[in-house]
């Protein structure tokens, strides 16, 4: 029999029967679990090196069949990752029939609800809550539930009195910028290379910052100055400088800030906002541990900005936009590494019949009070150039939404990640981590190699081994690996006993400042998200009071990417419309007021 099967083959089919029987048990509630062998077959499915669907590349799904009485239909429900309790398909009739029906069903409140098939006395689903349990047929009638919700024409319509969501696919709003460059990639011959001199020649530094510098005015808060970053001791009064940051803060004189120090955000409680400007980092941090490229002298005069979200007050979440970031091949990977017979280096080249839409829920979009933008495009979410492109085809970056695998995680990418259970944190994944934490994932997105890693001596984070490298970290930048851009970040940090993600934006910035910057505000780990553009780099704040929503924008550029409905009223990038690109957001948690 073992004459079947590689040598790989039979060490994955070992490698996933072990973990079968590790996560047989694994669905909580009080659903029923898969099988060992079911979740051993599954695993197989994961690892092998073939084409596949988008279901075949869920390793924890499971499935349940029933037949409609009125045509003798196959029906099924497949729960794509039942700890995440999140996504799930109706399929009404065979697989590879002309006739194949596919609706992908979302559960608005995967903590308090759970779903399941039932055909006793008929086919119908069992939506079992915390106080009640129904039933639902959404594929009866003329039209039924099903068909009339996929046509509504919107990305969410409810079904099953609303105890359900069924997400429809739709085209996302992109920039002007971007589907400039789409034409540009997608129709013109060396298209790449017109981008990249624009980029290189007109944004280079476009974005910039370099407000007055002033002497300080008055003594900052304890509060503030307990939580600040460490500045230089010729700066140890914490100068004030003029800004352009968008958000209303508590304390500080409209347009000015003092370097380092974190500011309230009016009106949402636990969220922080802080300048800075590398120049001004303390000396034991710009020439501390770690190995970086000096700052230059554009970069270091430029404004940078943080926003700090207390995460015990609020939830993180991520969503795929309707067209980024792609499952199929990077152009970047050599050759010798990406297979013809693959449509993307998964053994996937679509989410079909899953259904992105690039924005937040109904359910979470009246406790979303932030949003901001993913990551990088397919087309460049891996190497070219470096260790990384010679393995694991390539290393495309890796995403994860509501527990369903769509692109794997690849080891020694920067992930940011959520668990089943709200726990967030960020690190370079590791073979380890596909077999003790992808099973508990419900949120994850890989950009990159990291800025900034913990050192396990001290916790501290220090600079990433690849941040002075252009190609081999696949920082992106000019065609001559002038690495100074308009880009963002993020990093998590603890202060006061309170764990903090925190979004960077860089006006103008390396890879290098970047690093010395986030460990100057103390934190642990920290990657790259996307760069070169407001609209790229979109952060929006969302404030609430008498029924009326207020969007601040990190700065008034990236208002560009919001839209208006035909009345006038402003449709907020993430929140009003669904986007091409990929998001994170933050809801309040349940317990908070």
């Amino acid at each position: 029999m073992h004459a079947m099967y590689s040598k790989a083959e039979r060490r994955n089919r070992s490698r996933a029967a072990a973990i079968g029987l590790a996560l047989a048990a694994l669905v909580p509630g009080g659903a029923m679990a898969q099988t060992a062998q079911q979740l051993t077959d599954q695993r197989a499915q994961y690892d092998a090196e073939r084409p596949k669907s988008i279901v075949e590349l869920q390793p924890f799904r499971q499935e349940t069949a029933a037949v409609l009485p009125d045509s003798g239909k196959a029906l099924r429900l497949i729960s794509l990752n039942p700890a995440s309790n999140g996504w799930f398909l109706v399929l009404i009739g065979d697989d590879g029939a002309k006739d194949l029906e596919t609706y992908h069903i979302e559960n608005p409140d995967p903590k308090g609800q759970r779903i399941s098939l039932s055909s006793d006395p008929e086919p119908a689903l069992v939506i079992a809550g915390k106080t009640a349990t129904t039933r639902c047929v959404p594929w009866t009638g003329a039209p039924s539930q099903l068909v009339t919700a996929q046509d509504n024409g919107l990305p969410y319509a409810a079904i099953c009195d609303g105890k359900l969501t069924l997400r429809n696919k739709v085209s996302g709003a992109q920039s002007t910028l971007e589907r400039t460059t789409g034409f540009l990639r997608d129709n013109i011959w060396g298209g790449d290379k017109i981008v990249g001199f624009v980029k290189s020649t007109f944004y280079k530094d476009a974005y910039a910052e370099n407000g007055k510098t002033v002497a300080a005015d008055g003594t900052p808060e304890k509060e503030q100055a307990d939580v600040a970053a460490q500045i230089g001791p010729a700066l140890s009064s914490h100068p004030v400088v003029t800004t352009d940051l968008g958000f209303g803060l508590v304390g500080p004189e409209a347009g000015e800030m003092s370097l380092g120090l974190w500011y309230p955000v009016a009106g949402l409680d636990g969220v922080f906002a802080s300048a800075i400007r590398p120049n001004a980092i303390n000396a034991e941090i710009l020439k501390g541990p770690g190995t970086v490229n000096p700052l230059d002298r554009v970069e270091a005069r430029a404004n940078d900005y943080m926003i700090a979200f207390d995460l015990s007050r609020f939830d993180l979440g991520y969503a795929v936009g309707t067209d980024h970031p792609r499952l199929d091949w990077s152009p970047r990977p050599p050759s010798s590494v990406r297979s013809g017979k693959l449509p993307g280096p998964d053994g996937v080249g679509s989410p079909a019949p899953l259904v992105m839409t690039g924005m937040v829920g109904p359910a979470l979009a009246g406790q979303t009070i932030a949003t901001f933008a993913g990551g990088f495009k397919r087309r460049h979410g891996a190497f070219k150039w470096g260790p990384f492109s010679t393995v694991n085809r390539g290393s495309h970056y890796g995403f994860i939404e509501q527990g369903v695998i769509l692109s794997k995680l690849q080891p020694g990418l920067s992930t940011l990640y959520v668990l089943n259970d709200g726990t967030i944190n960020m690190k370079a994944w590791s073979r380890e981590d596909d077999e003790t934490l992808l099973p508990n994932i419900r949120f994850a997105r890989q950009n990159g190699v990291p800025i900034l890693e913990t050192d396990p001596a001290t916790g501290l984070g220090l600079p990433g081994a690849l941040v002075t490298q252009w190609g081999a970290g696949n920082w992106s930048g000019s065609a001559d690996a002038q690495l100074r851009t308009l880009r963002a970040g993020a990093c998590l940090k603890e202060s006061g006993g309170h764990r903090f993600l925190v979004y960077g934006y860089f006006s103008t910035a390396t890879p290098s400042a970047m690093a010395r910057t986030f460990q100057a505000y103390g934190c642990t780990f920290a990657m790259q998200l996307d760069m070169n553009a407001p609209v790229l780099t979109y952060m929006a704040l969302y404030l609430r009071s008498d029924g009326t929503v207020q969007v601040e924008h990190l700065v008034p550029s990236m208002s560009e990417a919001d839209a208006k409905d035909r009345k006038g009223n402003l449709l907020p990038r993430f929140v009003g419309f669904a986007d091409n690109r990929d998001l994170f957001y933050l809801v309040r948690k349940e317990d908070q007021p």
